[in-house]
């Protein structure tokens, strides 16, 4: 994948129910699945059709929790990629900076090298090079794309600390801010366009987290699918900058999901 370093290249679902978790988002995003080809895991590879050209593109991954993973802690969680030059070394960076390493670099067969790491807040993520020529689109950065990520929200405890720890090890630079009142600033990051934002973690939220935005076609369709599917609506629809509206939910696994997309 020859996207830059530090753009999003990917997006993966570990769920505990990979057949309810594809009913479940199809539903609401028209997402279609086919089988990685991986031996050893249960890995699915979710694509959206192209409104423009009718094909399906790959947007991100679906992998079963296995039992020995929920043993060791593993919960359902939405996970994001982010491009890097050189795996080992965005590793050995991500450390020295206070970071640490849950997986260590992996090798994929024809897909890349990996490594899955958090931040010095402890909010997850992995870095990867991949073994692909094509440019990913997993994240939209050139137009909005329906079934794809939109926008990388990091809710964390500490924004400085975070914004000089992403802005270090990816390139990322601040690009304005909007004042939420007493919650604090809500500040945009821009790589190669605007990519999301950093804000303060509420009290009530039990982690720091990355929340990933899906577009969907409409809105009120879309939440109307996530309940009459098992899920719950835990914020929204909410209005944002330019008219469209946003939700936060939780699927019937239990992981927590975002989207994005206009009223029809």
């Amino acid at each position: 994948m020859p996207n830059r370093h530090g753009e999003f290249i990917w997006y993966e679902l570990l769920t505990t129910d990979s057949n309810a978790a594809l009913a479940f988002y199809g539903a609401i995003l028209g997402w279609q699945a086919t089988d990685s080809g991986q031996p050893t895991m249960d890995y699915r590879i979710l694509s959206a059709r192209d409104e423009d050209t009718g094909d399906q593109r790959e947007v991100g991954g679906l992998m079963q929790l296995t039992e020995e993973m929920c043993q060791g802690g593993a919960k359902p969680v939405w996970l994001g990629y982010i491009a890097v030059e050189d795996v080992d070394q965005a590793v050995a960076n991500i450390t020295e900076m206070g970071g640490s390493v849950q997986m260590p670099p992996t090798d994929i067969p024809d897909v890349g090298r990996l490594a899955m790491v958090s931040d010095p807040q402890g909010t997850p993520f992995y870095v990867m090079k991949g073994s692909s020529d094509e440019v990913s689109l997993a994240f939209a950065f050139d137009k909005p794309r329906v079934g794809h990520c939109a926008w990388n929200e990091l809710i964390t405890t500490d924004p400085e600390a975070a914004k000089a720890f992403y802005f270090k090890a990816f390139g990322w630079t601040k690009d304005g801010e909007m004042d939420m009142g007493p919650m604090g600033s809500y500040e945009f990051i821009r790589h190669n366009g605007v990519i999301g934002a950093i804000m303060p973690k509420p009290e009530d939220m039990p982690t720091p987290m990355w929340h990933y935005y899906f577009r969907c076609a409409d809105i009120d369709l879309a939440c109307k699918a996530v309940t009459d599917n098992g899920g719950q609506i835990t914020l929204g629809p909410e209005e944002i900058p330019g008219g469209e509206f946003m939700v936060k939910g939780v699927d019937p696994q239990g992981a927590m999901f975002s989207l994005v997309g206009a009223r029809k």
